[in-house]
């Protein structure tokens, strides 16, 4: 039974809301998130586990929040809800037997290549497009993007957001709040699955969920006042914070390999 201080308890809370701000808008919530858990002494599995938890009630908040406002068609996304439930089950099934340290080295790859399409790209717009993609077509782009979130996790919600916009001709806030709704069900389905292996801390993640769910409120808020004046540099910034999270591990292969070559 790991205990945590009431103070500590707090702080966690505190982190909680930050990241439901951040989560609601640009997806990344868990880089705060997740450190605040390991610093409160909680192993490696179960932080990653309550975060799981908390991190669905931030992401429930953001999308009730964007569908009270209009901003989600549940009917467009019918097939992409499907395919990304049965994505993440798959993915947080294969999670348990197989190696994830190849995806260390996708991973900054792919978070990077998102930083420089929001920044060379003409600038995003509230404007739809013409999708590329057909709704049962890019139920597929879901399904992987959701099988991504069962077996790992970090980025999801900016992988969600820009195969919206490029793939399905979505402006940059509606991409933003119909990425929520694809990450709820991701998430809860990761939830339930890395529940019954006994990880996850319900009193810790209980209350974090407090402050995920007043940050979810706020930062969905912002994104539909401001739109993509806040959540294109938001995107960019959680993308390369991510980066260098991931490549601050002086285990990560990728860094290996790199320092490797200027030995």
């Amino acid at each position: 039974m790991i205990e945590i201080a009431p103070h500590v308890l707090l702080l966690l809370c505190l982190a909680a809301t930050a990241a439901g701000f951040v989560d609601s808008i640009a997806g990344g919530g868990g880089l705060i998130a997740v450190p605040a858990l390991l610093a409160a002494g909680i192993p490696p599995a179960a932080a990653l586990a309550t975060n799981k938890l908390q991190g669905s009630f931030g992401t429930a908040s953001a999308t009730w929040t964007y569908w009270r406002a209009g901003r989600i068609d549940f009917r467009a996304l019918r097939s992409a809800l499907i395919a990304t439930v049965v994505g993440a089950a798959l993915g947080a099934l294969a999670l348990s037997v197989s190696d994830t340290r190849w995806l260390m080295v996708l991973l900054p790859v792919l978070l990077i290549a998102i930083a420089l399409y929001f920044l060379a790209a003409p600038a995003a717009t509230d404007v739809d497009r013409h999708a590329r993609l057909t709704p049962l077509k890019y139920a597929l782009v879901a399904g992987g993007i959701g099988f991504y979130d069962g077996f790992f996790g970090p980025g999801t919600g900016s992988f969600l957001a820009l195969s919206l916009v490029t793939l399905m001709g979505m402006g940059l806030t509606k991409a933003t709040a119909h990425a929520k709704a694809l990450n709820l069900m991701s998430n809860l389905v990761s939830v339930v699955v890395l529940a019954t292996g006994g990880h996850v801390l319900c009193l810790v993640g209980g209350c974090m969920a407090v402050g995920q769910f007043i940050g979810g409120r706020l930062g969905s808020r912002a994104a539909m006042k401001l739109g993509p004046k806040l959540i294109r540099p938001v995107l960019v910034v959680v993308s390369l914070a991510m980066t260098a999270k991931l490549l601050a591990d002086p285990a990560n292969p990728l860094r290996v390999v790199v320092e490797g070559w200027f030995s």
